[in-house]
This record gives C-alpha cells, structure tokens and sequence, in this order.
C-alpha cells in the first residue's frame, strides 16, 4: 500500500493512536519519541494490533515472520502464535548462537549489522516482516536483503506506525520488488 494506512478501521487506528505517547526530547533534544509501551500495556489495544497484524499475515500468504529487533520481537512473536506459523529474530550482530548471515546497512554517522540464523527460512517460505516503526528504512532494507540471501520470497513488511516525514517507504521500494507496505498509522 503505497502512501497510505494499512487495512485498519478507523476505530481501530483511534485505538492504538490513543495509546501511543509523545515523549519530548527523547532520546536527544528536538526528537519527538513515539512511545507504544502504554499500547503494549493495554489489553484490548494489544489484542487489536496483533488480531491486524495476523490478518495481513494471512493474506499475504507468509509461512514465517520475521520481528525486527528489539520492539519487532514484540509485536511478531503474538502475530506468529494467533497466525499459527512461525517466528523467526532478526537481531543486531553477535547475538544469535550457531551459524547466521550477517547484512550492513548504512545509518545517518556509520554502519550497522543484523543477523538471521543460516538455517532458519527455506526456499518455500513466504516472510513477513513485523517492526514497530518505518523510520529511514535501513534495518528493515536490510532484513529483506537477508531473507533473499536465506532463498526465502518477500510476502511484505507491516509495521505499526511510518514516519512520513522520514524517507523509509522510499527507501524501501526497489528492496520490496512489487510486496506490500502496510503501515497501520502514518504520522
């Protein structure tokens, strides 16, 4: 879906915006953090993003997701448990015991690295990948690359909420080769 919420009611989408709070200066003065921790914390708000989230997991044919760390982790691993397929960490690099592949991507001052398990997706798996926010679209450009790289196929990325003013969706748009982009709330 291209530069527009995902498939969400407008309740729904009330809901979860009532439960994200704006934090000031966090973590550096003039950002603006949006925090999903009150979300996180309610039941019904919890309840209704995951019950979204497993329904673009479904219609979208994905056979596993992937949780983005850290906050991904949070919002994939229900979605897996309701869809009934499996979860799969995407995380930082020397996190993951055994045999991974490893992907860099560049940030606004260097580089970064993230980390699947080697093993972890096949050929015939369809992965959807779970974050929080689409900010620059760097880690999540990333994973995408990873999961190619594992010979798994891109079913699409969700995420809870895009920051509009930030280039992530247009960063992402060669990397989703034609697979969606939902993002259930864009600030």
């Amino acid at each position: 879906m291209t530069g527009r919420p995902g498939p969400v009611a407008d309740e729904v989408r009330e809901l979860l915006l009532s439960r994200i709070t704006d934090v000031p200066d966090y973590p550096k003065p003039g950002v603006m953090f949006k925090d999903i921790t009150p979300l996180l914390a309610d039941p019904e708000a919890f309840t209704a993003l995951t019950e979204v989230l497993s329904g673009l997991a479904v219609a979208c044919g994905a056979t596993k997701i992937v949780g983005l760390e850290a906050r991904g982790f949070i919002l994939a691993a229900p979605v897996a448990v309701h869809s009934g397929i499996g979860f799969v960490p995407v995380r930082k690099a020397g996190k993951l015991p055994g045999a991974t592949l490893a992907q860099s991507y560049e940030l606004e001052y260097g580089t970064a690295e993230i980390e699947i398990h080697a093993e972890a997706l096949a050929a015939e798996d369809r992965v959807l990948v779970i974050d929080d926010v689409l900010a620059t679209g760097g880690t999540a450009e990333a994973s995408l690359e990873l999961i190619r790289r594992a010979g798994a196929q891109v079913a699409g990325v969700a995420v809870l909420m895009e920051l509009s003013f930030l280039p992530g969706r247009v960063r992402l748009e060669r990397a989703l080769a034609g697979a969606p982009l939902d993002a259930l709330i864009v600030v």
